[in-house]
């Protein structure tokens, strides 16, 4: 029976997840499988992988072929490094010790640089944040001088509507109070000139004794 190692998927839409799993070649994608070896999320960056080392590398060391995926998750896990290592002594090109000595620097290598690419995920999110609340600040200032150009034009507005209001009752008393005035002015001359014919007549009578 060809066994291959691949992915079987699970999850909801668009937000999927996958089972590692060795199954026979000729089962469905998501059918039946022999044994689960791991799981894989793309959805988180970087992707989360869950791996059992050594049932992976028992499967390749025994014939078993993984698809171009699970490939690439081995390769990235160190799996297949190990695979070529154990190979290599078998060769005879070295001893297990050297082997061993070959993987633990490359796994250290990997990790370093794992831990260099999080890093710079943490502070690239930290920079993204940081430039949205800025930008989120910036529109509040705006609107809040708009509002605040708003609020004083209306009361400008309103502050010129009332001086025009106090203008028109000024004219409009000073239009009330003008025949008033005519008419006293007439009456002050007409009291006057009474006065000064009485005055006439009392000289011609005085005259005239």
């Amino acid at each position: 029976m060809a066994v291959k190692l691949r992915l079987a998927r699970h999850g909801r839409k668009r937000q999927p997840y996958y089972y590692i799993v060795a199954a026979d070649s000729r089962a469905p994608r998501d059918g039946k499988f022999i044994e689960r070896i791991g799981s894989y999320s793309p959805v988180s960056n970087p992707a989360k992988i869950e791996l059992d080392f050594d049932r992976a590398l028992t499967w390749l060391m025994n014939g078993a072929q993984p698809s171009d995926t699970v490939r690439r998750i081995l390769s990235y896990k160190g799996v297949l490094m190990k695979k070529h290592l154990l190979e290599g002594v078998k060769k005879g090109a070295f001893n297990e010790e050297e082997a061993e000595k070959r993987f633990k620097a490359w796994l250290a290598e990997k990790e370093a640089k794992i831990s260099s690419k999080v890093s710079n995920l943490e502070l690239a999110q930290r920079e993204a944040d940081k430039a949205r609340l800025e930008a989120e600040r910036k529109v509040k200032e705006q609107k809040a001088q708009e509002l605040a150009k708003k609020f004083a034009a209306e009361a400008e507005a309103a502050k010129s509507a009332q001086e025009a209001e106090k203008a028109e009752e000024a004219t409009e008393e000073a239009k009330a109070e003008a025949p008033e005035a005519k008419a006293e002015e007439k009456v002050e001359a007409k009291v006057e000139e009474k006065a000064e014919e009485e005055k006439a007549e009392e000289t011609t009578e005085n005259t005239q004794e």
